[in-house]
């Protein structure tokens, strides 16, 4: 017990560290404070990094930096129309920011993907900024923050960015490679689960918070005829077990018309040889990405654990999904909680799918690679099913290691046996996502800050 307490209280101490200050303000978190390695953009606080940080601190009362963050955030928010190709369109949040002083004033700089890998703007970071501004409403019961205009207005921007009609007749989003956790070509292009899911958060939780008057009218009634599809189309399309996988495996190809059972358009031939073995009877996930003729069979773990905390996901499939984690534990857990994604692209797949990306190597980085943050996640779905075995063995593991390993980044290997080829020490997603973890087993209600009810 005082190990753990020892632990706890350093992961605290590195936590404290992390933060960052302007004019005075605690504001966010720096992504990373390794002293062995160049800063490059480690220096700055990212909006998805933030989350668990942010989630540490409203459970410990500490919200004044949550509060700061989401206004400061809003502050950055892209209002202009999107004249130039090569600037962020209205409603946008930045992937990062950092604090810089400048002729001895302290300024705010953005960064919205202009100096990102590849140049991808960031489309998940709008969606946790609604997820967090309810989380944080939700701990500290301030719903005149939520309620200025400005938080109001920022809540449409978004909106109308996420639901606006583009060239696809799906309740999902499109996004391109890269525009979220996965920020490197993975060949996650399209409509991938992770993006679903937060959108299905971000609509419930912009439900909640938008106040019911003529301005949010036309808004809510949009968010309200999006919700019904979008729940129906994850759970009906995107699910996979043993039942749905026989279906796939005698679909015709080729249908036509409205009344058909291969919607999609999916060949037999696609389902790769490792899933029809590696899936357990009475275990199941939802796909990482569907689309015309392509469903990735590739099980991604934050899109499949924030299905369960959300409530996206049915009771069946949450409690499916946690068999699944549970009887193919080496696979999706390992040494570190917890895979990115499984299985990893190899060989001439890998050089194809991710541009022959050596940061992305087999069983590395986000091709396979383990990941210390998703198990604040995996916790709460632990808790959210009420499988709280899992969520201290899990916990258990992390405990053994992380403050062994400097707070790595993430872990490569198949079973995350080796820090990270690339990985960053001291990671804060790494330090509060444990912190999270040890919070929500030891009073579970925490996690409805996070998490909703069935409808």
């Amino acid at each position: 017990m005082n190990a753990s307490n020892d632990l706890v209280a350093e992961a605290w101490e590195r936590l404290e560290k992390s933060i960052i200050y302007y004019r005075g303000r605690p504001v966010g978190t720096i992504a990373a404070n390794d002293p062995e390695l160049e800063a490059l953009n480690y220096d700055q606080c990212f909006i998805r990094d933030f989350v668990p940080s942010a989630l540490a601190f409203l459970i410990k009362g500490r919200s004044e930096i949550v509060r700061n963050f989401l206004i400061e955030t809003l502050s950055l928010q892209s209002h202009e129309p999107q004249m130039d190709s090569f600037k962020p369109g209205p409603g946008l949040m930045p992937a990062s920011f950092k604090v810089e002083l400048i002729d001895g004033k302290e300024y705010i700089t953005a960064d919205f993907g202009e100096h990102a890998i590849a140049r991808v703007p960031p489309v998940d970071s709008c969606l946790w900024w609604i997820i967090l501004l309810r989380a944080y409403v939700k701990a500290t019961g301030d719903i005149s923050l939520a309620q200025q205009i400005e938080f109001q207005q920022g809540i449409q921007l978004i909106l109308e960015m996420c639901l606006a009609h583009r060239f696809a007749m799906y309740p999902t989003m499109l996004v391109p490679d890269g525009a979220f956790t996965i920020d490197r070509r993975m060949g996650v292009y399209e409509h991938p689960l992770e993006i679903q899911v937060l959108f299905y958060a971000a609509l419930r939780a912009a439900r909640e918070l938008l106040l019911p008057n003529d301005d949010n009218c036309s808004c809510i009634s949009s968010v309200k005829q999006r919700l019904v599809p979008l729940t129906y189309h994850l759970r009906e399309y995107y699910w996979i077990d043993l039942k749905r996988l026989n279906e796939i495996y005698r679909f015709r190809g080729d249908e036509f018309g409205t009344e058909v059972a291969n919607r999609f358009n999916i060949f037999a031939e696609s389902i790769p040889g490792w899933l029809t073995e590696w899936l357990p009877r009475n275990g199941g996930y939802l796909a990482g990405n569907l689309g015309s003729g392509r469903m990735d069979f590739r099980f991604f773990a934050l899109g499949n654990l924030m299905a369960i905390i959300t409530a996206l996901a049915s009771e069946r499939e949450s409690q499916q999904i946690m068999n699944l984690i549970e009887q193919r534990w080496d696979d999706l857990v390992g040494e570190m909680p917890m895979k990115m994604c499984f299985p990893a692209l190899e060989g001439l797949e890998w050089k194809i799918v991710t541009g022959a990306d050596l940061k992305n190597r087999p069983w590395s980085y986000h091709n396979g690679g383990n990941w210390p943050f998703l198990l604040w996640l995996l916790v709460g779905a632990a808790i959210k099913t009420d499988r709280i075995e899992i969520a201290e063995e899990a916990t258990d593991i992390a405990e053994n290691y992380l403050s062994e390993d400097e707070w790595s980044e993430y872990y490569d290997g198949k079973t995350g046996r080796l820090i990270g080829k690339q990985a960053r020490k001291y990671q804060t997603w790494t330090i509060a996502a444990f912190l999270v973890a040890k919070e929500l087993i030891s009073e579970p209600s925490h996690l409805e800050l996070l998490s909703f009810e069935r409808e």
